[in-house]
């Protein structure tokens, strides 16, 4: 009899059992993260929201050539003057890397950091994805140029929060505000710039995008406020590669040098306010 009491009481509560398995897992589904709103973690010049793996690191390139000048016989800026850096990032938790990139132009040494605060879910319930860069970068030029009196006259910094959105495989977009800072500038200027970012992608194969980037800086400087930068080009991305071809108003690479100091629209130091070519090359190696 005890046996009957034992069967008929597990036949009773196995369909509850399964049924709230079957809650569970409907659960889980729905909450589960929404892929990446993009293949890079750089969309042109500004960061993406995207934060690889524990244990990824990423090697980054980033090349912009010389200005497009009908006046230079360069092959499109090919053959003139380049700006160069090389980066990298590691990932020492799913939601947190850091990183270290060398630029030429100033001599720049970066130290970055970008953490997920919010992540996108499938289910909706999280609707955007938030995260935050930071960076602090060392002018590592030398003193017999007489730029700086002190170490600390060297320093810059910048802050961007990067609220991003996967709406459908094809298209995602993103809006980034930023305050940049420097601790020396000329007296023209200001020491922080607040600024806006506008970037999209969409995808016209699996492998194959469109991209744009546009930034707003929004202080007034005292004198010549720099314009925004606008770039346009194509991405294309495999598991482990992205590579980004673009036009772009912006020379420089550390974000706070485009914010800043955007002089190839400017007309300082000789240039006529040219478009030029670039570049980035990431690769990604999982340990």
């Amino acid at each position: 009899m005890k046996i009957y009491k034992i069967l008929l009481l597990a036949v009773l509560v196995l369909p509850l059992s399964v049924f709230s398995q079957e809650q569970v897992n409907d659960t889980i589904v729905k909450d589960k993260l929404e892929r990446p709103a993009f293949e890079s973690s750089f969309l042109i010049d500004n960061p993406t929201n995207v934060l690889f793996s524990k244990n990824t690191l990423e090697v980054q390139m980033s090349h912009r050539f010389g200005e497009l000048n009908d006046d230079k016989n360069d092959l499109a800026g090919f053959y003139g003057s380049a700006n160069i850096r090389i980066g990298l990032t590691y990932g020492i938790h799913e939601r947190l890397t850091i990183g270290f990139g060398t630029t030429k132009n100033k001599n720049y040494q970066d130290f970055n950091w970008k953490a997920a605060i919010l992540r996108q879910t499938r289910s909706d319930k999280m609707p955007i994805s938030v995260s935050y860069y930071g960076n602090f970068a060392i002018d590592a030029r030398s003193k017999d140029q007489g730029l700086f009196r002190e170490t600390s006259d060297r320093y810059s910094f910048f802050n961007q929060l990067i609220i991003a959105r996967r709406f459908n495989p094809k298209l995602s977009l993103q809006v980034a505000p930023s305050v940049s800072h420097y601790n020396t500038v000329a007296t023209t200027m200001r020491n922080d710039m607040v600024a806006i970012a506008f970037g999209g992608r969409y995808k016209i194969s699996d492998q194959t995008s469109v991209i744009a980037d546009y930034s707003q800086p929004l202080t007034k400087m005292r004198l010549d406020n720099p314009p925004p930068g606008i770039s346009l080009g194509v991405e294309f991305g495999t598991s482990a590669h992205t590579f980004q071809l673009f036009v772009t108003n912006y020379w420089g690479i550390v974000p706070q040098e485009n914010y800043m100091f955007n002089n190839k629209t400017t007309g300082l130091e000789g240039n006529k306010g040219q478009y030029l070519i670039g570049f980035n090359i990431t690769r990604n190696y999982n340990f």
